[in-house]
């Protein structure tokens, strides 16, 4: 079985001495989660001045909150770290979390054209796996264009999907990768996301998925993006190419959205310049010996991440306790694994990586969702852990 790599060294984002890091643990001692601060090798508990990451991330001076508040340390990162992994935790020791809790946890889709081409084709195959590679094949060569260059809502988008529609090559993926509005979906509730070293979910019925590799912003309530963090976007590419209307079940299964290891709160050494700027590098490492590398690079979004946001939350939707937000992946995942022409699956077991050299590192297993530790802990249970704390 591969090994998940939870030290420091692999987890944490490059100027790490740098950055403003927040997340969440769960305390034993506590029965309990708890909001902490990086601060050098030190996991602070901040609970007491912000009890929950919403209340944090609402705060206009989340940063230097971040940095000052009194706190408690609960212990060393590397120690966290490492008593995260799900398959070698002590449970009377602290471990990570995933870095939101009260926020709504939303999702961007086909924000990138391979990324649209690939929906295009799931819907077109009707979640048959081995009908991809000439689906593919066909599509690519009827458009005959770089979707890429082309503005979504532009004149020139409004143009093709015109003259697609002529050619029978529509598609709803078009429809938001190019046209006016995006694809903004709840990819889970509040609090049931996973967090750095736990197990994802796979629903039993999906037998073609992927994982989606992502940059995540950290939404205000007044829609302020206050910071970013990593996701995998757990994708269930059979269940969705049978209809677009099984997008809650291809998306949201227990532990399939995963975060972390902690959001990075902006700074004067971090923006949203150096969002746009990120790139990341996924690894899945199966047991079967199969390695897949893949990559994601911000600066070709299709939708600037402040747009994405301002579809997200705005006058049209309130969200008091603040959101996060997947903002889609470049990320294709068409190299073969068992047979040629069926592209990649996820097998269980499968370890995955994402990485981003300012973000660090989301590590992550591959299991059954009916499998793996169920979601137990929701906002009523927080409240409940919170006022016997005496922390609200």
């Amino acid at each position: 079985m591969a090994e998940l790599n939870l030290t420091v060294e692999a987890c944490l984002p490059e100027d790490r001495r740098q950055a403003t890091l927040v997340g969440r643990v769960w305390r034993p001692d506590a029965d309990g989660p708890s909001v902490v601060a990086l601060r050098g090798d030190r996991v602070v508990d901040i609970s007491a001045a912000v009890p929950t990451v919403s209340e944090l991330i609402n705060r206009p001076d989340a940063a230097a909150l971040a940095r000052d508040a009194a706190g408690e340390e609960v212990g060393t990162v590397g120690e966290i770290l490492a008593n995260s992994a799900h398959d070698r935790r002590d449970p009377s020791k602290p471990w990570l979390l995933c870095p939101s809790d009260l926020q709504a946890i939303k999702a961007c889709g086909v924000t990138f054209a391979e990324s649209m081409l690939e929906r295009v084709i799931e819907e077109k195959a009707k979640g048959d796996a081995s009908a991809a590679d000439a689906i593919r094949g066909e599509i690519v060569g009827q458009i005959g264009l770089d979707l890429s260059k082309i503005v979504p809502g532009s004149d020139e988008a409004m143009q093709l999907k015109d003259a697609l529609i002529e050619r029978g090559m529509w598609s709803q993926y078009l429809e938001v990768g190019i046209g006016p509005d995006a694809e903004v979906f709840t990819k889970a509730p509040p609090l049931a996301g996973v967090g750095v070293g736990a197990e994802v979910g796979l629903h039993p019925i999906s037998s073609w998925n992927n994982p989606e590799p992502e940059v995540v912003l950290a939404i205000a309530a007044d829609g302020r993006i206050a910071g970013a963090t990593l996701g995998n976007d757990v994708n269930l590419r059979d269940v969705e190419g049978r209809s677009a209307l099984l997008l809650g079940k291809a998306k949201d299964n227990n532990g399939s959205a995963a975060l972390g290891p902690f959001i990075r709160l902006f700074d004067d050494g971090f923006g949203l310049d150096d969002v746009r700027s990120a790139e990341l590098d996924l690894r899945v490492e199966g047991e079967d010996g199969f390695v897949l590398d893949g990559h994601s690079s911000m600066k070709r979004i299709s939708r600037d991440v402040a747009d994405l946001a301002a579809h997200a939350i705005g006058p049209h939707h309130q969200y008091p306790d603040g959101l996060v937000l997947m903002t889609g992946t470049l990320f294709a995942p068409t190299k073969d694994r068992d047979a040629p022409g069926q592209g990649f699956t996820h097998k269980l077991g499968d370890v995955v990586t994402i990485r981003s050299a300012r973000l660090g590192a989301l590590v992550n297993r591959v299991g059954r969702a009916d499998r793996i530790p169920p979601w137990t802990f929701g906002a009523g249970a927080l409240m409940r852990n919170l006022a016997r704390r005496g922390l609200i």
